[in-house]
């Protein structure tokens, strides 16, 4: 037979005024209503500074801040971030001042050099890869192992050789390329590359050890950008690994060496929660100071916002 158990007793609970008790969430802290015709600013404004909303303004704020201090901006993108229609609002943020670096990975520069060659990229995998026909577009890999090949002689970086290689033959896109704008505007754009990742790769021409030579060079480039991010900003838009893991290693590399890199502010905007942005972009970078962010939403969507909230925090001033 179970033993009897007798409901616990109530009538000595302690209690407190609501007025005493700390509360999250405050009226003060909710979103106000939209009134038609209202500017962009007013939008901000308007959403609600709690969670996501707080977290959206303090991002612009941070990079807004690091813009008008001339710390550094850095973004790391992936290749998704240029094949949703990206590249202008990059772009346009590189031209006035507020992006002083990029990391893009390897598909990144299939993606940019596609567009300034034809306006158009992003290949439909699924309809190409039974036939084998998957990546293997000649131009694509002619122009990126030329330029490539030519890191070599000049001993540049591939993310340099490559907007200098688009620049020089005056693609008809040139315009929408973020690789041609760093290199027009001297904004340094790196690109970590990872053996067998990418379609230029698999064709005969690629030559792998000036690709790896010149990846490695764009490497100390990006440290050498990080070892300069003291007060400033790194938002790493879109990519799950490479980059994250990049930015790791830069982190600690120069610290290392001796550099201060304690109080700045890091990004992870992505449409999923991922491990290795969450743990190698935005917790341990900033363990010992500074401000991790994550903020989930779509790229096409997130970054206009924030591109815009920046433009309007600076301009004000």
């Amino acid at each position: 037979m179970p033993k009897s158990i007798k409901p616990i007793q109530l009538k000595h609970l302690k209690t407190h005024s609501l007025n005493e008790r700390q509360s999250k969430v405050s009226a003060a802290d909710f979103a106000k209503t939209w009134p038609k015709g209202a500017a962009f600013k007013v939008f901000l404004d308007s959403l609600p500074n709690i969670l996501a909303g707080h977290e959206i303004r303090s991002a612009i704020r941070a990079i807004a801040a690091a813009y008008q201090q001339h710390k550094p901006v850095v973004f790391g993108i992936g290749a998704h971030v240029i094949k949703v229609g990206l590249n202008p609002v990059m772009i346009d943020l590189m031209e006035r001042g507020v992006i002083s670096g990029v990391a893009l990975n390897g598909a990144g520069i299939i993606h940019d050099v596609e567009l300034a060659l034809q306006g158009k990229t992003s290949e439909d995998v699924d309809s190409a890869l039974g036939d084998g026909s998957f990546g293997m577009a000649h131009e694509t890999s002619s122009i990126l192992n030329e330029a490539i090949r030519d890191t070599c002689e000049s001993s540049t970086g591939l993310g340099e050789a490559i907007g200098k290689f688009i620049t020089a033959r005056k693609l008809p896109f040139l315009p929408l390329s973020i690789l041609a704008a760093g290199y027009r505007l001297g904004i340094p754009c790196t690109v970590h590359i990872a053996l067998g990742t990418d379609i230029i790769h698999m064709h005969p021409e690629f030559d792998a050890a000036a690709s790896g030579s010149a990846s490695h060079r764009d490497f100390r480039i990006f440290a050498a950008m990080i070892a300069e991010l003291e007060g400033g900003v790194y938002v790493n838009v879109g990519s799950a690994v490479i980059l994250p893991e990049v930015f790791l290693k830069a982190v600690t590399l120069v610290r290392n060496l001796g550099h201060p890199l304690q109080n700045f502010t890091t990004l992870n905007l992505d449409f999923i929660r991922q491990y290795r942005p969450i743990t190698n972009v935005v917790t341990r970078p900033t363990a010992k100071g500074g401000r991790g962010i994550n903020l989930i939403g779509h790229h096409e969507i997130m970054l206009p916002l924030i591109a815009a909230g920046i433009i309007e925090e600076i301009e004000a001033k």
